[in-house]
């Protein structure tokens, strides 16, 4: 079997997801095609891959390896110095050449010096996704942490609008892996009393160092980044990060956007 047949179709996200499985000994010589699906859809002919080499006796922690090297090897072209790449969730053709969005967010959090802006629609399970950056946030705590996201007022709320951001605080401190929390900020136009004035806030980009800027189409959710189909870019280039990050940081100055009581 060629070295470069094996895998094709799957996103360096999913080989590390497969290869942390193995590792962990989730799956082991006897995984089945339904088991491996669970931790990673892959295509029939992968599945096959994967059953075949366990078979002829390719022990799991070598198969991690295996996997690993691959991952490696797709994402490897993309790490240079690129001005902007292509980042994905979701399935991919054998001729796909982009990041995963899981592998990307966290490298971003790992490599953070001095700050980190965070904007997104919804988080959902904080303590996963929020895991290497909570991380982060404990090992440097110089390191500034902006969190934009939307907290709103649903169709039959009728609460004051403190009543829904002490419990939206309360849920968040909740769901916090680390011991230090971000400031968080919400759009107070998303718990207008009024439907037709109400907006949502919903963008979705990490600005690193104001050196990197990552916009992209996932949430801070299990499935935006390791299940749905997401597209994004991220883009090494210092105007703009300090460009996307200074519309945040207008916003703040002109107090269109508001702390969220306790974050």
């Amino acid at each position: 079997m060629q070295s470069d047949l094996l895998f094709r179709g799957v996103s360096s996200g999913a080989l590390h997801a497969l290869a942390d499985a193995f590792r962990a000994g989730r799956l082991g010589l006897l995984a089945s095609g339904l088991s491996i699906n669970r931790v990673s859809p892959c295509p029939e002919p992968v599945v096959a891959d994967l059953r075949r080499l366990l078979e002829e006796g390719m022990a799991p922690a070598h198969l991690a390896l295996l996997l690993d090297a691959h991952a490696d090897r797709l994402e490897g072209p993309m790490m240079g110095s690129q001005l902007a790449e292509l980042v994905w969730t979701g399935p991919e053709g054998h001729s796909a050449f982009s990041r995963d969005t899981s592998v990307v967010v966290r490298e971003l959090f790992e490599r953070a010096k001095h700050s980190i802006l965070l904007s997104t629609f919804v988080v959902h399970q904080g303590r996963t996704v929020f895991g290497s950056l909570a991380k982060r946030m404990d090992e440097l705590p110089e390191l500034h942490v902006q969190v934009f996201l939307h907290v709103g007022r649903g169709p039959r709320d009728t609460r004051y609008g403190s009543e829904i951001l002490r419990e939206f605080a309360s849920e968040f401190r909740a769901n916090w892996p680390g011991s230090r929390l971000p400031e968080v900020f919400y759009d107070p136009r998303a718990l207008a009393s009024d439907p037709r004035e109400r907006a949502t806030w919903h963008a979705k980009c990490v600005v690193v160092d104001d050196s990197v800027a990552f916009v992209t189409s996932a949430n801070f959710t299990e499935w935006a980044q390791h299940r749905n189909v997401e597209a994004g870019v991220l883009v090494r280039d210092a105007r703009v990060a300090v460009q996307l990050s200074g519309q945040f940081k207008g916003l703040v100055d002109a107090q269109l956007v508001r702390r969220v009581p306790g974050l």
